[in-house]
């Protein structure tokens, strides 16, 4: 039996995936905006990252724009159901920013506008990574507007692997697990990692699945294939390694294993670029103590590998000239003397997709780029090793957004640390789920 549509795609093994930001709740959808103003919803919520959106937002408005842009704050653990209402009331944002498998479920909802022109434009003008655009063209059409990366890696506190004695990060697997092991001592845990029914679980999840060589849970003709050796052995290892992470992280999402990290209540962490910024300040300790690795591989059969996200924009407008303004002011967010202004609301987190937004001094002259660029040129190598279910090995798979959107690899996370199911289990009943919601 066959799940929905799949696609092989034309262009080179996708690297796509963020995740994606540390969701938290924010403004109200609210109604559309009147005829010269355009509504943009975005799921960053920290504070730093809406003050330096609007803050881009602000310099274009200040071009004085027939559509001027106002933002409008969204939860990524309430916007599955919000865009599903406002599609059906027709009150959709005119700008939605965007995942890849959370843009296969927004597709079908309606409203989407393909962008094809004006990412061939932008592409022509500041040249996207492959990687960027092809998760997003589908029946010959592209969906979304690239703007930034995300990818993760192995965060470790130096001074804390030196007093345990351990001289560089982990490679493989068991060298992980063992470091995390020596690492829990008194008040002090190996590692943190969330193990919540959220999509930060999901991610941390899938990247080891993707060291582990169990990144594409698809059959070449598109059938769920999550229940192998090469998953249970990745549910596996994040079980031990939990046994190793505070006591409360079945409530963990985002912002939790961070500030254990920061505090010295954890000396590892698996997570995006967002760790950068705020180290010195919270951990109390200078940036030379922040160390960054590749996410280690398993010790057979494992490759190099992260969840990486191309973040992009869809154009969700009623009206025709709405649309227009739109573009306008994503081609703005582009250029590069604007793009750093978007890149710098998380520094290090979000990651440039263009050619020219890599060179682009608006970029690398902030502050937190230059202090921690080692770390930073190790994000964007990771970034060529990196993918997203649904999205690798050149597939398109469009019913990839009913397995995200009910966390089902976080679900199978829980199952093994809050209910002491076996891996085994745990991953069968996974598959179970994913057949189910893609079926629907």
């Amino acid at each position: 039996m066959r799940y929905g549509k799949f696609k092989r795609l034309t262009a080179v093994a996708v690297v796509a995936a963020a995740s994606l930001s540390a969701a938290a709740c924010g403004g109200s959808s609210g109604p559309a905006g009147d005829d010269k103003t355009l509504i943009l919803w975005h799921m960053e919520q920290p504070p730093n990252r809406v003050a330096e959106f609007q803050k881009l937002i602000d310099g274009y408005n200040a071009t004085n724009p027939e559509y001027k842009v106002q933002a409008q704050v969204q939860d990524w653990n309430q916007i599955y159901t919000k865009i599903s209402g406002a599609v059906q009331s027709k009150t959709q944002p005119d700008i939605l920013f965007t995942i890849p498998d959370f843009t296969t479920y927004v597709r079908p909802l309606g409203g989407v506008r393909p962008v094809t022109a004006l990412v061939e434009e932008l592409d022509k003008a500041h040249t996207f990574g492959e990687a960027a655009k092809a998760p997003y063209r589908d029946d010959d059409e592209y969906w979304a507007v690239p703007l930034y990366g995300m990818v993760q890696m192995l965060w470790y506190r130096k001074d804390l692997l030196a007093k345990a004695g351990i001289t560089e990060p982990p490679k493989t697997t068991s060298e992980l697990l063992a470091d995390a092991q020596k690492l829990t001592t008194g008040n002090q845990h190996g590692i943190a990692l969330p193990a919540g029914r959220n999509l930060a679980t999901d991610q941390v999840l899938y990247s080891l699945m993707l060291t582990g060589g169990a990144g594409n849970f698809f059959t070449p003709s598109g059938e769920v294939n999550f229940d192998t050796p090469e998953t249970v052995r990745a549910v596996t290892l994040y079980r031990d390694l939990l046994k190793q992470s505070p006591s409360d992280s079945g409530n963990y999402s985002w912002g939790e294993p961070q500030a254990a990290f920061n505090s010295g209540a954890a000396a590892m962490a698996i997570e995006k670029g967002q760790y950068l910024a705020p180290f010195e300040q919270e951990s109390g300790r200078p940036a030379s103590d922040l160390g960054c690795a590749p996410i280690p591989v398993a010790d057979s059969g494992g490759e190099p590998g992260s969840i990486y996200y191309s973040n992009a924009a869809m154009v969700m407008s009623n009206d025709d000239e709405k649309a227009a303004g739109a573009e306008a002011f994503l081609k703005y967010v582009l250029e590069p003397e604007n793009y750093g202004t978007l890149l710098n609301a998380e520094p290090g987190l979000f990651l440039p997709l263009t050619a020219d937004g890599a060179t682009a001094e608006s970029w690398t002259s902030n502050e937190v780029i230059q202090k921690y660029r080692g770390c930073v040129d190790a994000m964007l190598e990771q970034s060529k090793t990196g993918g997203l279910f649904g999205f690798v090995d050149g597939q398109y798979v469009d019913s990839i957004g009913k397995i995200s959107g009910q966390n089902v690899l976080a679900q199978v996370v829980q199952r093994v640390y809050s209910s002491g199911e076996s891996p085994e289990a745990a991953v069968r009943w996974g598959e179970e789920q994913m057949r189910e919601a893609v079926a629907k």
